[in-house]
C-alpha cells in the first residue's frame, strides 16, 4: 500500500520560511520523481516544484527563486523549502510520488496558511 504523508508547520506569517516534507511507503522511493503541487481555495490545483530520480529539479514561476525542493533517499522523504512566504502560498500542499513505469500517488495534503 502506497503512502504519502506531508508535515509541516501550517501557520506562517508573511515573509518567513516553512519546510515541507513528505514521508513515502510502498514504493520504490529511489526510483521515483517526486512532487509537491497546491490548490488554493477556489483554485486550481497547479505544480509547486518537482524532483526527478536523478535529481534534476523544476520550479513554477511563482515560487521560482525562493524555493528549494530535495530528496533524501536514504529516508524515502521529499521536502519543499520556502522562503519569503507571501498571503497567496496559502494553499493546501501535496505531495505526489511517480515510481518510473507506474501511476502518480497522491498524499493527503497539508494546509499552508500565510498570514499575520
Amino acid at each position: 500500500q502506497v503512502q504519502l504523508v506531508e508535515s509541516g508547520v501550517g501557520l506562517v506569517q508573511p515573509g518567513g520560511s516553512l519546510r515541507l516534507s513528505c514521508v513515502a511507503s510502498g514504493i520504490r522511493f529511489s526510483i521515483s520523481d517526486m512532487g509537491w503541487y497546491r490548490q488554493a481555495l477556489g483554485k486550481e490545483r497547479e505544480l509547486v516544484a518537482i524532483i526527478s530520480s536523478s535529481a534534476e529539479t523544476d520550479y513554477s514561476d511563482s515560487v521560482k527563486g525562493r524555493s528549494t525542493i530535495s530528496r533524501d533517499n536514504a529516508k524515502n522523504t521529499v521536502y519543499l523549502q520556502m522562503n519569503s512566504l507571501k498571503p497567496e502560498d496559502t494553499a493546501v500542499y501535496y505531495c505526489t510520488a511517480s515510481p518510473w513505469g507506474s501511476r502518480t500517488y497522491w498524499g493527503q495534503g497539508t494546509q499552508v496558511t500565510v498570514s499575520s
